[in-house]
């Protein structure tokens, strides 16, 4: 076996297939080629799992996977496309004395590679959370969250390809996210002068949060924008101070092989929402603004205090997971990165039998990664499916697979998909 290698290496130019495939589909749909194409990627997070709604720590970084947007200016963009909320009702944004007896002219079309649809919304459309669902929701909610926060949102005209996988727990709505907001806020000259880099994300989240209706944190749109090449993402998602953690696993040898379990990850389930709600609940009965607030030395007796046995494990996750991922910028830091394996075996351990979101398929991949070789493996992303990472020497990457893909056969599991990873650089304007 010889695994695709998704490395830190070249991104996908002007003349990759993401790329193309987005500017082709817009020139193909609208009959003029786009004002330019811009990409944000998939993440994998490497430690710090459901902490970050916790306003605790997380360590992401950023895939070569990436979602890219070809945009242009719509065909007719009335003043009412191009204001704010003020102007959403005006004459321009209903059709204008210009075109009487027609519709009104779309604010916002936008045509997905993935999905082969089209869709169209107006700017009341967008200013009314809910009112486009779907893939499109998170389009739209870009342009509320931008207009909510008083940015003037030009009328576009979108084309979207990607090769970030859906369902995998690696991020593909927050790369939607990124790269819809990084297009129109180029189209609409909102600079990082007026929009600096770190308030993005935020903005990112509040679209996927208000208008799609998903109750995420923000670690995964900060990935998606603020990402370095070769770096590890340390964000504080309290403070949203983040600090670029050397992760050069090519020098070590290393690598981190990705397995997609093809067990569907699902973050709009009601799973998702309860553990928040648990951990928001629990909070509270602990007297602290968040579980961030709990130091380790004091678990003990946060357990104590609280009223039932599932919650004890809830918060214990939380708590040892924060500290887990201290002890992980530590050892990065000071460039031993085989020692960080133990650490993400023990949350994925964390994961499986406190926090309760694994599933059959991701727990044998993780044993298996281990038995072949890894010095390390844990589930990423929001659990209940998604994929696994492991942490292997560079050249047992395909014996560590050829183990998890014997191991899936003996349950009876549909065979898993691998590739091996190293960290790039966030979204970007690429053309």
């Amino acid at each position: 076996m010889t695994l695709p290698v998704a490395a830190g290496g070249p991104r996908d130019s002007d003349a990759g297939p993401v790329t193309r495939r987005a500017h082709d589909g817009f020139q193909q749909r609208y009959g003029v080629p786009p004002a330019g194409s811009w990409a944000a990627p998939g993440r994998v997070n490497l430690i710090g799992e459901h902490t970050d709604y916790n306003d605790g720590f997380v360590l992401p970084f950023a895939l070569p996977h990436r979602t890219v947007v070809a945009a242009g200016p719509a065909a007719q963009a009335g003043p009412a496309a191009q204001g704010g909320p003020a102007a959403q009702g005006g004459p321009a944004a209903q059709g204008g004395p210009a075109a009487p007896a027609g519709p009104a002219e779309p604010g916002w079309t936008v045509w997905s590679e993935q999905s082969g649809e089209e869709i169209a919304f107006s700017a009341a459309d967008a200013d009314r959370p809910g009112a486009v669902d779907g893939w499109g929701g998170y389009v739209a909610g870009v342009v509320w969250a931008l207009r909510e926060a008083g940015y003037p949102v030009p009328a576009a005209r979108m084309a979207i390809a990607s090769d970030v996988p859906l369902g995998a727990g690696l991020s593909s709505s927050a790369a939607l996210e990124a790269a819809v907001l990084t297009a129109l806020a180029d189209l609409g000259g909102i600079g990082p002068d007026r929009l600096p880099v770190d308030r993005r994300p935020a903005l990112a989240q509040r679209a996927e949060n208000g208008y799609a209706g998903v109750p995420c944190g923000i670690m995964d749109q900060s990935a998606s924008i603020r990402c370095r090449a070769g770096h590890a993402l340390f964000l504080d998602c309290r403070s949203l101070d983040v600090d670029h953690v050397p992760f050069d696993l090519a020098a070590a040898g290393l690598a981190v092989l990705v397995v997609d379990t093809r067990a569907p990850h699902r973050h709009v389930s009601g799973e998702y929402a309860a553990r928040r709600a648990a951990c928001e609940r629990a909070a509270g009965l602990l007297g602290v603004p968040a579980l961030r607030d709990v130091p380790v030395d004091g678990l003990p007796a946060a357990l104590d205090r609280l009223p039932d046995d599932p919650t004890r494990r809830r918060v214990r996750h939380v708590v040892t997971e924060n500290h887990r991922v201290r002890e992980t910028v530590t050892l990065l830091r000071s460039g031993r990165v085989r020692e960080i394996g133990p650490l993400l075996t023990a949350s994925h351990a964390s994961m499986r039998d406190d926090f309760e979101i694994t599933v059959p398929e991701v727990d044998v991949a993780v044993t298996a990664a281990l038995a072949g070789g890894a010095y390390g493996a844990r589930m990423t992303g929001g659990g209940f499916g998604g994929c696994v990472l492991a942490l292997v020497d560079a050249d047992a990457a395909d014996r560590v697979a050829a183990t998890v893909g014997a191991a899936y056969a003996d349950h009876g599991f549909p065979p898993p998909t691998f590739f091996t990873a190293l960290p790039c650089a966030g979204a970007e304007r690429i053309h």
